[in-house]
């Protein structure tokens, strides 16, 4: 299993198939794997050993995918660089990962005096833009047009692949090491459930430098479709991408599809073509769901959970159950079944199996599962004790098989004694049509030792009240479970994933205590 091998079948099966859509450029996947090939020939003139890191700070692109193959065709390693980061975060990781390679777009290229000024281990930086070429940097058309296209190195299996350094939801980053296998795996598992067409029409939204990003490229070229690839999510792009491209299929997390739908032109877009939305890396809740699905009827809804550390997908729910019925019987609210090639259990804190329907940690087994965190042994072993990677994720599983993400198990709430789990308080003030977005965390009682306390984005300007919020949850939740503050922001913090940070909430509230959580 090496990841370049779709290219090589392109060449023989599509040729003349476009390959990638961005700002005005098209290539065909005989022009994309010959750029590919060449340009891993600059980057072994330039010094390239097999497995050494070329980390790639750019909007999406063409440049972005041709960037990440031509590392594979050299027998490098990948390591996308998180584009919100500060120049000291971004040097952590390089130095972190000893990144040597740095591709830079025009967006970026004011960061490259810092960066290399800063960073220990980065010695060549390649200028994938489109003005001057900075001083000291390579430019990458050059190296394409420059260089003869040199063989495949076919690394493979169980050779490293790419250092995807984790969102920072819980704090550090941590980079997080995949092989060829792993993320082969993750695509071919995904395709026997998803069932995606082959040769369609890709839309590419969500940040690339995401491991959900990373890995719709390297799927939606395994089934050889048309990459049409927008620099960064913007609702109208994606319309306009979607009517004008004959978009097939997307990504989007459930931020970006709340945007999307909410745009004030909605309507006026034509997007019967699009067959498949697939969304996941955060929780979608019914309300938006449901509206969802009535906006874009004819668009079968797929959900994918996973993580990072395991390349990124292990359960998928099918459209099949994004349906009224599916709805009706609450599977629809579910992340689905495992793939074929995964195991899911569902464990207590001694990693014993639960019953069906008891809540517990869910844990993942397969060729999926990350090599372990770089540089990082004890954090390794902690997450793939026994064989299994620990999510950190706290739900159940149903006598189907289906799996329920309920809560990350460090945002369960302990109130009174009582456990919480704030998904489920977000889920019912949701269902208000005050509420936009929500997020619950347990802040200090003296009485309870955490109380439930909600923090909610209103709707246009919309007036909410701490009495209304608990005579709305009265009638959905338990007592114990209702908030008993409230917060209205303007906005929440997430990361550039569209995740919730809600440790920076906590922070806030906990920083002078000496019991933390995180």
């Amino acid at each position: 299993m090496y990841l370049t091998q779709p290219l090589h079948k392109a060449l023989i099966e599509a040729p003349d198939k476009t390959a990638t859509v961005c700002q005005g450029r098209r290539h065909t996947y005989r022009e994309f794997v010959s750029r590919i090939a060449r340009l891993a020939a600059g980057l072994k003139k330039l010094g390239l050993k097999e497995g050494d890191r070329v980390a790639i700070l750019s909007l999406n692109s063409d440049r972005y995918a041709e960037a990440i193959y031509a590392t594979f065709w050299a027998g490098g390693v990948i390591n996308p660089v998180n584009i919100r980061w500060s120049p000291a975060e971004i040097i952590y990781s390089l130095d972190d990962c000893e990144s040597t390679f740095l591709v830079v777009d025009d967006t970026f290229s004011p960061m490259i005096n810092p960066l290399t000024e800063g960073s220990k281990s980065l010695n060549t930086v390649i200028y994938a833009g489109d003005k001057e070429t900075p001083a000291g940097t390579h430019n990458l058309e050059d190296l394409v047009r420059d260089n003869d296209e040199m063989e495949d190195t076919l690394r493979s299996k169980d050779d490293l692949a790419a250092v995807m350094y984790t969102g920072g939801t819980t704090g550090k980053p941590k980079g997080v090491m995949l092989s060829h296998m792993n993320l082969f795996s993750n695509g071919l598992g995904s395709q026997a459930v998803a069932n995606m067409p082959i040769r369609s029409v890709t839309l590419h939204a969500a940040p690339t430098f995401h491991v959900a990003g990373t890995g719709l490229i390297l799927q939606a070229v395994a089934r050889h479709s048309t990459n049409v690839i927008i620099p960064m999510f913007e609702p109208k792009a994606v319309l306009e991408a979607i009517q004008n491209e004959g978009v097939i299929e997307t990504f989007l997390v459930p931020t970006m599809l709340r945007m999307v739908l909410a745009h004030p032109e909605f309507s006026n877009y034509d997007l019967s073509g699009l067959q498949h939305m697939m969304y996941g890396a955060s929780p979608m809740d019914s309300t938006l769901l449901n509206k969802a699905r009535q906006a874009m009827p004819k668009a079968g809804f797929l959900q994918a959970y996973g993580m990072t550390e395991l390349s990124p997908t292990v359960t998928i729910l099918t459209k099949d159950w994004h349906t009224d019925e599916g709805f009706e019987s609450g599977k629809m609210m579910s992340a689905g079944r495992p793939l074929p090639m995964v195991e899911i259990r569902i464990v207590d804190g001694e990693d014993n199996t639960v019953p069906n329907g008891t809540r517990g940690e869910i844990v993942a087994r397969g060729p999926v599962v990350m090599q372990g965190y770089w540089n990082k042994p004890e954090q390794t072993a902690q997450a793939l004790r026994n064989g299994w990677m620990h999510t950190g994720d706290a739900g159940y599983m149903d006598d189907d098989g289906f799996v329920y993400v309920v809560d990350r198990i460090k945002d369960m709430i302990v109130t009174g004694g009582e456990n919480v789990y704030s998904a489920e308080v977000e889920e019912a003030l949701l269902q208000m049509p005050q509420v936009a977005q929500c997020a619950v965390i347990g802040v200090p009682d003296e009485d309870w030792g955490e109380r439930v306390h909600a923090t909610v984005v209103v709707n246009d300007d919309a007036e909410l009240t701490l009495d209304e919020v608990m005579a709305h949850c009265k009638t959905l939740i338990a007592n114990y479970k209702i908030p008993r503050s409230l917060e209205i922001r303007d906005e929440l913090p997430l990361s550039p994933a569209g995740k919730l940070l809600k440790y920076k909430l906590r922070e806030e509230h906990w920083s002078d205590r000496d019991r933390k959580v995180s």
